[in-house]
C-alpha cells in the first residue's frame, strides 16, 4: 500500500507542476517577446498560447499574437526574425508603421499557418518616392497577376515599366525595356524565407501589397 501512496503523491506532484506550467510558462514567453521586439519597436501587445506549457522550455508554441505601434528593422533582421517563428504553429503579427529599410510600410500585417506566411501592407504615393529617389517619378503598380506586379515609372522624362517577382525565393525587380531585360535587382532574399509572389490593389493615397511565402 505504501507504494501505492507514494506513487499517488507523485503523480499529484506532477499535475501540480504541470498546472503551474501552464498558468506560468505562457506569460513567461510572452514577456520574453516583448523585450526582445521592444528593441526594434513599440510593443502594444503580445500573447504566447500553448498546451501543454511545457512545450514553451523548448521554444515551441502553438500560437503567438503580436501587436506593435512601428517596428524598425533592415530587410536581413526581419527575415531571421521571421525564421525564429518556425516553432509557432500559428502566428498573427500587425504593425501600424512598419520601416523595412528600403520602404515606409503601415498597417502591416502577417498570417503564418505551418510554414505558410501571407503579409499585406499599405504603401503611400510618398513613401515610394521617398524609398526610390528622385530620379523616378509617378511610380505606380499598373498590373497585377500571376504572383508579379508591375510598375510604371518615369526616369529623365521617359515612361517605362519594371516587373517585381519572385525569383528562386528571392523577390527581384526586373526593367520591361529591351535594353535593359537582362538587368535584376534584388530587393529581398533571405535563407530563412521563400518569396512565393507578390500583388498589389489600389488603396486611399498609394497601394496596398501583398506577398505569399514559406519559411524554409
Amino acid at each position: 500500500m505504501r507504494w501505492i501512496t507514494a506513487l499517488a503523491i507523485v503523480l499529484a506532484a506532477v499535475v501540480l507542476v504541470l498546472i503551474i506550467a501552464q498558468l506560468v510558462l505562457p506569460g513567461v514567453a510572452a514577456q520574453r517577446l516583448r523585450d526582445r521586439l521592444s528593441k526594434s519597436g513599440q510593443v502594444l501587445d503580445v500573447q504566447v498560447s500553448a498546451f501543454p506549457a511545457i512545450e514553451l522550455l523548448w521554444h515551441q508554441a502553438d500560437r503567438v499574437v503580436v501587436r506593435m505601434k512601428n517596428y524598425h528593422s533592415n530587410p536581413g533582421h526581419l527575415g531571421s526574425q521571421l525564421g525564429e517563428t518556425a516553432d509557432a504553429g500559428s502566428l498573427d503579427a500587425s504593425a501600424n508603421e512598419l520601416d523595412t529599410g528600403l520602404v515606409a510600410l503601415h498597417d502591416a500585417t502577417l498570417r503564418k499557418r505551418g510554414n505558410t506566411l501571407t503579409g499585406t501592407a499599405t504603401v503611400t504615393a510618398a513613401d515610394l518616392r521617398s524609398a526610390v529617389g528622385g530620379a523616378i517619378q509617378d511610380l505606380q503598380p499598373v498590373a497585377s497577376g500571376g504572383g508579379q506586379l508591375t510598375l510604371q515609372g518615369t526616369v529623365f522624362g521617359v515612361t517605362a515599366d519594371a516587373t517585381l517577382r519572385a525569383q528562386n525565393g528571392a523577390l527581384v525587380v526586373q526593367p520591361d525595356v529591351p535594353i535593359l531585360n537582362f538587368v535584376t535587382l534584388t530587393v529581398f532574399n533571405d535563407p530563412h524565407v521563400e518569396v512565393q509572389g507578390v500583388g498589389a490593389t489600389d488603396a486611399p493615397g498609394g497601394f496596398a501589397l501583398s506577398a505569399d511565402a514559406t519559411l524554409k
